[in-house]
């Protein structure tokens, strides 16, 4: 699915939303989650597709697949953790999507303590005395 086609869904289920928030909201939010997930699911094939990329480069550049692992996984929680308050949004649950995003923020922290321990450990290493 390209832009064109992922623009033209979006604007056919922004009509419908408007139309059907009006008449039936809990069916406005349902079909918002459906169309959320049609297109994360869609796009899971792009997405393979750059792992593959970033998988060769990481090998061929013989970089610590623990780094490179690490730096997917920060990826997923940001994009899951969008998806996920996005969704929350959508359904009016403003404070809800805060707090999601406040919980990847700090999970997405915690994964990346261990790649900022190892620059800093460089860094000291590479400091004199």
């Amino acid at each position: 699915m390209e832009i064109a086609q992922v623009v033209g869904l979006a604007l056919v289920t922004t009509i419908l939303l408007l139309i059907l928030r009006q008449e039936n909201p809990v069916l406005a939010v349902i079909l918002s989650i459906v169309f959320s997930i049609v297109i994360f699911t869609v796009m899971m094939g792009k997405m393979a597709s750059i792992l593959n990329v970033m998988r060769e480069l990481t090998r061929r550049a013989e970089v610590n697949y623990f780094f490179f692992a690490t730096i997917l996984k920060i990826l997923g929680v940001a994009y899951l953790g969008e998806f996920a308050a996005a969704i929350c949004q959508d359904a009016g649950e403003q404070a809800v999507a805060k707090k999601v995003e406040f919980a990847a923020k700090i999970i997405i922290a915690v994964l990346a303590l261990p790649i900022m321990i190892a620059i800093l450990e460089s860094l000291m290493q590479l400091m004199p005395g």
